[in-house]
């Protein structure tokens, strides 16, 4: 089992000092990676389906896990997930790649088409289009990373005569996890990632994902080779990650309480003596 982090750049670790602490404290230990969140703006009040309060502080992936990269030697960044319809793909593209390239081929890029419509209002993209816009803009992605004449002509994106150097540092480009538990996520997953990834939750709501994971991919003829992460939906507990390693979960990425510092640093060296790291 792999053990990740999840909420590295929020809340107490959207403080750079405190995200470097605690990211070395977990490089230290064992930990395998530290994921961010991301939203680019929050409803202000608070409404459905937003997850946080509009104060809550969320810096932006691209940028703590540079930070944090020129601090640390071999713990992995994920991003948990990055929302690429959002974002003009080009510039996503060399965002990333940039950031692969920091981070010397440590990174983990989580996706998906996102979900809070208020974001999508407020940036001017069409909400109804964001599945779309999201299977189009990673082969735009990969194209100006893979392609020696980059070119692309797509609905939303249509562009040749360009270069985009640096590479990524990984062959391909950072290896996609998809996030979320739609038909339209699990076919994402399947038809171009290299793993998947459920926030929040339980074995039983894992388990059933994983077998229409597994169905999908003998539909398409794909081996069977994604890496499964999850965070998990309750405390993790030795019991509870051997469930989820008997359904076939790859990696485990907890949610970090947000107390305090001190509480933080504890519950990162706890939980790497408790699980065995």
């Amino acid at each position: 089992m792999k053990y990740g982090l999840f909420g590295i750049g929020s809340g107490l670790c959207a403080d750079p000092a405190i995200a470097v602490r605690i990211t070395q404290a977990a490089e230290a230990a064992g930990y395998e990676s530290v994921w961010t969140g991301e939203h680019v703006v929050l409803p202000d009040p608070q409404e459905p389906p937003s997850p946080a309060p509009p104060e809550m502080a969320m810096l932006h992936p691209s940028t703590i896990l540079a930070h944090l990269a020129a601090v640390t030697e071999k713990i992995k960044f994920g991003t948990g997930i990055v929302l690429i319809a959002q974002r003009n793909p080009l510039v996503l593209a060399k965002e990333i790649a940039s950031l692969d390239v920091i981070c010397n081929g440590r990174l983990l890029f989580g996706i998906g088409a996102g979900y809070l419509h208020q974001e999508f209002a407020a940036l001017g993209v069409e909400f109804h289009e964001r599945g779309a816009r999201t299977d189009e803009y990673v082969q735009v992605m990969r194209a100006l990373w893979n392609q020696d004449k980059p070119s692309f002509k797509g609905k939303f994106v249509q562009f040749e005569g360009v270069q985009a150097f640096p590479r990524p540092k990984q062959a391909g480009g950072p290896p996609i996890v998809v996030g979320g538990s739609s038909k339209a996520a699990l076919r994402r997953t399947v038809e171009y990632a290299q793993g998947w990834y459920g926030f929040a939750m339980n074995v039983e709501q894992t388990e059933k994902t994983v077998k229409e994971l597994r169905a999908l991919c003998d539909k398409a003829g794909r081996e069977w080779d994604l890496e499964i992460s999850v965070t998990p939906g309750a405390r993790l507990t030795p019991e509870l990650r051997d469930q989820y390693a008997g359904i076939g979960v790859d990696r485990l990425i907890p949610m970090m309480p947000q107390n305090s510092e001190a509480q933080l640093l504890e519950y990162v060296g706890g939980l790497a003596s408790e699980m065995g790291i």
